[in-house]
């Protein structure tokens, strides 16, 4: 052959056998070498929850109840919405500040306009730290009450992606002209084709098959027709649907592995919407 084996073989020549029964095995060794192996998925449990500044369907005010229902729902993220810091109505609390101690969650506040001596807008919690905190306006007529975008971003543990984590309130009449540019702004913001892989959260006033919806199902995957709950009033009637939801992008990372609402009726008068999601990495 010109030349010996080194290694196992060094000092005498390999016979024919021997080589024909190495084929197969440096054929397979040479296959996995080439394929690079993929992350590892990663398991989210994200929660959609409009608080009412507290204030349940008894009429009481009560963060701790509040963060009683999140506790139990055991998320790694949260999207708030309807926030107090420090107004009047809610005791001058920063309610975002007590939800976070209660819990042990990281936190950011974004305030969507000024309130009774304090601010007034959405939230988010998180098992893990927050990056680059960035609280946007939302498109808004000048007589309609302002809203806004809060978004972070965070590392989904220690082997997880980096993430885009985003909790908004669009404009509470539906499908008006102010809830389509508010739509259309999140998808420009934060759903190009080089952005990173986003969770999208809140109360978008909007039901499944509307326009708003159908203007973010275009960028967004929607893990299950979520805003199908109804939402009961201080005279105990019922009302709805109400229009909250989690949504990720792009749908080619993501793997659902649950979706519901949960079912507490009293905290606030919109029910928790929890998605379990699994990021699977770009295939």
């Amino acid at each position: 052959m010109g030349r010996k084996f080194h290694g196992m073989f060094e000092g005498r020549q390999p016979g024919a056998r021997t080589i024909l029964a190495l084929v197969p095995l440096l054929l397979s060794a040479a296959a996995a070498a080439s394929q690079s192996p993929g992350p590892e998925p990663v398991t989210i449990r994200v929660l959609a929850y409009n608080i009412r500044h507290g204030e349940g369907t008894d009429g009481h005010l009560d963060l701790a109840r509040v963060a009683e229902v999140i506790r139990e729902a055991r998320p790694d993220l949260v999207a708030l919405q309807e926030v107090d810091q420090g107004t009047k109505r809610s005791s001058e609390v920063n309610q975002l500040d007590e939800l976070a101690a209660l819990l042990g969650m990281h936190g950011e506040f974004g305030a969507a306009m000024g309130f009774e001596g304090g601010r007034y807008g959405v939230g988010v919690l998180s098992r893990w730290p927050l990056q680059a905190p960035r609280n946007w306006a939302l498109p808004s007529s000048g007589h309609r009450e302002p809203r806004v975008a809060l978004t972070v971003l965070v590392h989904a543990g220690e082997d997880g992606p980096l993430l885009q984590f985003t909790s908004t309130h669009l404009d509470q009449w539906r499908e008006s002209i102010d809830q389509l540019r508010q739509a259309r702004c999140l998808n420009e913001m934060l759903a190009s084709t080089d952005s990173l892989p986003g969770i999208l959260a809140g109360d978008f006033n909007a039901r499944p098959g509307t326009e708003v919806m159908a203007v973010l199902d275009d960028r967004w995957t929607n893990p299950v027709a979520l805003a199908t709950d109804e939402y009961v009033n201080r005279d105990g009637r019922r009302r709805g649907p109400r229009g909250d939801y989690v949504l990720v992008r792009p749908a080619g990372e993501w793997r659902v592995i649950e979706a519901r609402t949960l079912d507490d009726r009293t905290a606030s008068d919109h029910r928790p919407v929890l998605a379990v999601v699994e990021w699977v990495g770009d295939d």
